[in-house]
């Protein structure tokens, strides 16, 4: 019998450096031929396009539920699923694109799963003990990435400490709020813990944040810490976990639920310019839209004038990062491309802000 096909799931809340992770793992993948599924959170494909452009894998028209199904040869080194969150949409999303990776598999060495910082391990998990996969694939492990700067200062989540102080004196309270208990279910899963951004805080910030991250975890957990995801792949692949075997050795707050609901308010809105911008304006701008909305993430690529390449944008609450990735290609519009996850999102303002500034 053939070896099942290892699984990597990597996980972590909104902004955390899953992304510029996997990017680095495929550009160092020491001759392992890997898949990878990304869940994005909306309609553009901002993730699965920044792999792409590591120049690694196979330049495919990305699928979705309503490709999932198409001809093996169609299907891409890197599939976005853009229809929903993962844990959400296992059967009618997932399953057929594992179907049909199943059919490489003397292809693949392994598989990396990216999901939605809104994704719950668990019910994604759960579904590598359906019998059209379990024979023939296994998670491997559950990787968590943390952003160190941002749980210091309470970006993701209210400070941890006080919330459990104050669950123990009244239990009857629910302290938590969606977000944290993401937070926690995500750590709970975790075969390896990633401190991301470790250069943004200092030695005794990321103490802290390790001791916070510690007390989330139920059982012995190796936790360590990166700076733009410059990890060694050994480090991140071969655990032979078998986690969809071990399930209950990793709680969640979602045990005893049929169901989970994931914050309605929280959404995702895309906003694509034909149009380049000055970076430095373009920045000012979005920074003025973070302190007036709640905006968790931004990403995406920009035109500049005069630029040859595409320009990679990244916002986390405050703190912006940006780079230029590859050159445009002839044939690809030199478009603004840019996404917003955030809560009750003005989309309207947030097009009128941003179409007002001069090129």
């Amino acid at each position: 019998m053939a070896a099942k096909i290892p699984v990597t799931i990597i996980t972590g809340f909104l902004g955390s450096g899953k992304t510029t992770l996997i990017r680095h793992l495929l550009q160092n993948n020491q001759g392992r031929r890997i898949a990878v599924l990304v869940n994005e959170f909306g309609e553009l494909g901002i993730d699965g396009d920044l792999l792409r452009s590591c120049q690694v894998c196979d330049e495919e028209t990305p699928t979705d539920e309503s490709s999932a199904k198409a001809s093996l040869a169609s299907l891409p080194d890197i599939v976005e699923l853009t229809n929903g969150c993962l844990c959400c949409t296992v059967q009618e999303e997932f399953l057929p694109v594992m179907l049909e990776l199943l059919k490489r598999r003397d292809t693949l060495d392994c598989i990396l799963i990216e999901t939605s910082g809104l994704a719950l391990p668990k019910p994604l998990i759960k579904a590598f003990r359906w019998h059209e996969l379990s024979h023939a694939i296994t998670v491997d492990g559950v990787i968590t990435v943390v952003d160190c700067e941002a749980v210091s200062t309470g970006t993701i989540a209210t400070d941890l400490q006080a919330l459990e102080a104050q669950r123990q004196a009244d239990p009857n309270l629910d302290h938590e709020t969606p977000i944290q208990e993401l937070f926690e279910d995500q750590l709970a899963c975790a075969d390896l813990v990633i401190l991301n951004k470790a250069d943004l805080v200092d030695t005794q910030t990321q103490a802290y944040v390790e001791q916070l991250v510690q007390q989330e975890l139920p059982r012995a957990v190796k936790i360590v810490s990166s700076q733009h995801g410059q990890l060694d792949p050994n480090l991140l692949l071969g655990f032979q976990a078998a986690v969809e075997d071990h399930l209950s050795s990793r709680p969640s707050h979602h045990d005893e639920e049929e169901e989970h609901d994931h914050d309605d308010e929280i959404t995702s809105a895309h906003v694509v310019l034909d149009r380049a911008f000055d970076p430095v304006l373009l920045r000012q701008q979005l920074e003025a839209l973070v302190q007036e909305q709640e905006i968790y993430r931004i990403k995406g690529f920009v035109a500049v004038p005069k630029k040859a390449m595409r320009l990679v944008m990244q916002g986390v609450g405050k703190r912006f990062d940006q780079f230029y990735d590859r050159p445009w290609q002839p044939e690809e519009p030199q478009q603004t491309r840019l996404v917003f996850i955030g809560r009750a999102l003005d989309v309207a303002q947030i097009e009128t802000r941003l179409t007002a500034l001069p090129v």
